[in-house]
């Protein structure tokens, strides 16, 4: 019998490792269970339809709405319906939700559960306790997953990389909840190892990627100088804050779908405003509500209740990933998906806020439950992989070509500077596979906007990649650029 893994220790990892009861399975994260997962940092809090004027199939066509043309009806339709179940779920895991709803962008409903401004954390906290007294599950703390290893496209292990050294573990199936691209760039809101590591595993291993052209850029980040950049939560502008620039003038919707506010506070820095989030009409209130905000500005030196916030956006979500099924199961047979570095189909081209967490619990549940059904096999033990290069030459590259605006020539450029590195770099590789199905999508739609092609197309279609047919296609565009 081999042992069944889990890579990332989020939401998504954590509720997968319950569902697994009782068979035995390891949970390997690159931090700690308190430190280092995206679903720490989470704000806002939860979407589900569970207030007296609210519906799942208002819910769904919110969602659907949001997604600009790219969800999956019957994701939505799955992952949405399951919201009512989850959060009752996670209160009887010790959760302890505020009595009221919260109202974010492009929600028709007040539907956002909460704990405050620390849902992310209350959440994770609360499933890593019930992993740890969980008796079928084993913890493997601060070890990198190195590469996955597969016979006749079927899982057959995978490489580990702890102080330093290397080690092959044999298994039948694995689950890849890594979270997402952030750290690709230079302002954002994830961890440092959110540069998409679980996607490019899964790309070696030779999976399908889904719509990785899509990331959303959360239009509010404290902009003073901290990477990550804190988030000032899309709650703050629920309770009514005001976006304003250095002459008081509001210049854009607030609760408007968060590509579009992105979208209009960059032009508006572009232009050489500044640009500040402005909540002061909260005045005391606004440290009772968002207590973990406050404590950011204030440790930056600002009093939200008496000042403008100087916000920017900031990388946020990657709404592509790892194509996945119902059960989030991927192109590679033993190989699963959840959380943001799968591609449902539930956010589309732009995500809903606070479908994420959602998404995440309901997804691994869902790899949870399909993986204690597989069959065992024996693997057999491949060659050592090498080891992968560091990101800071990519950082770069991705933050000026693969931003809030994109434009052929940059994305051109962009895959010209990472496909010789991609074969050794995991990160030259997810920033070449994404920059690819930008390339490719010649439109604007949801979390993409290209500058030279500012239209939508009439029909809207997912972009699917391998690895194989991105070096495939990089090659070819560089060749048509040199040639020019």
């Amino acid at each position: 019998m081999t042992t069944k893994y889990i890579i990332g220790a989020g939401v998504a990892g954590l509720a997968a490792a319950l569902a697994m009861t009782p068979e035995p399975v390891m949970l390997i994260t690159a931090g700690t269970l308190d430190e280092g997962a995206a679903s720490l940092w989470s704000q806002g809090g939860i979407a589900a339809a569970t207030g007296d004027d609210d519906s799942v199939a208002l819910h769904a066509a919110d969602t659907i709405a949001a997604g600009d043309g790219l969800c999956d009806p019957e994701a939505v339709s799955r992952i949405v319906g399951a919201g009512p179940r989850v959060i009752e779920r996670l209160r009887g895991l010790g959760v302890a939700f505020n009595a009221g709803l919260g109202l974010e962008a492009a929600h028709s409903r007040r539907r956002i559960v909460h704990v405050q401004d620390r849902t992310g954390l209350a959440i994770t906290t609360a499933l890593a306790r019930a992993v740890q007294s969980a008796p079928h599950i084993t913890i493997l703390e601060r070890t990198r997953a190195i590469r996955l290893h597969t016979v006749e496209r079927r899982i057959a292990g995978l490489w580990i990389e702890r102080n330093g050294n290397l080690r092959f573990l044999p298994s039948d199936s694995v689950l890849i909840a890594t979270g997402g691209v952030g750290a690709l760039y230079h302002h954002t809101s994830n961890p440092d190892g959110a540069t998409g590591s679980g996607l490019a595993l899964a790309a070696r291993a030779g999976a399908i990627l889904r719509d990785l052209e899509f990331v959303q850029f959360h239009p509010t980040g404290l902009d003073t100088g901290l990477t990550p950049m804190p988030l000032i939560s899309e709650a703050v502008r629920g309770e009514g804050a005001m976006l304003i620039d250095e002459t008081g003038a509001r210049f854009t919707k607030e609760l408007a779908p968060r590509d579009t506010v992105s979208r209009a506070v960059f032009r508006h820095l572009a232009e050489g405003h500044r640009v500040f989030l402005d909540a002061t009409h909260l005045g005391a209130r606004f440290a009772v509500r968002f207590p973990a905000i406050d404590a950011a500005c204030r440790a930056s030196g600002i009093d939200p209740a008496a000042q403008p916030i100087p916000i920017r956006p900031v990388a946020h979500y990657h709404m592509g990933g790892i194509a996945v099924d119902a059960a989030a199961q991927t192109s590679v047979d033993g190989l699963f998906a959840a959380g943001e570095a799968a591609c449902t189909g539930l956010h589309g081209a732009n995500r809903l806020a606070s479908n994420s967490l959602l998404e995440a619990f309901v997804t691994g549940e869902s790899a949870g439950l399909a993986m204690a059904r597989l069959d065992h096999r024996t693997p057999c033990k491949p060659p050592e992989p090498p080891m992968r290069d560091v990101i800071t030459a990519i950082r770069g590259l991705v933050s000026r070509h693969l931003g809030v605006l994109r434009d052929g020539t940059g994305l051109a450029t962009l895959i010209s500077a990472t496909a010789p590195r991609a074969e050794t770099s995991d990160a030259a590789l997810i920033a070449l596979m994404m920059a690819v199905a930008a390339f490719d999508r010649r439109e604007s739609r949801g979390g993409h906007a290209r500058t030279d092609f500012p239209c939508r197309a009439a029909t809207a279609r997912p972009s699917t990649l391998t690895m194989a047919q991105a070096l495939a296609r990089a090659a070819a565009i560089t060749s048509i650029r040199h040639a020019a």
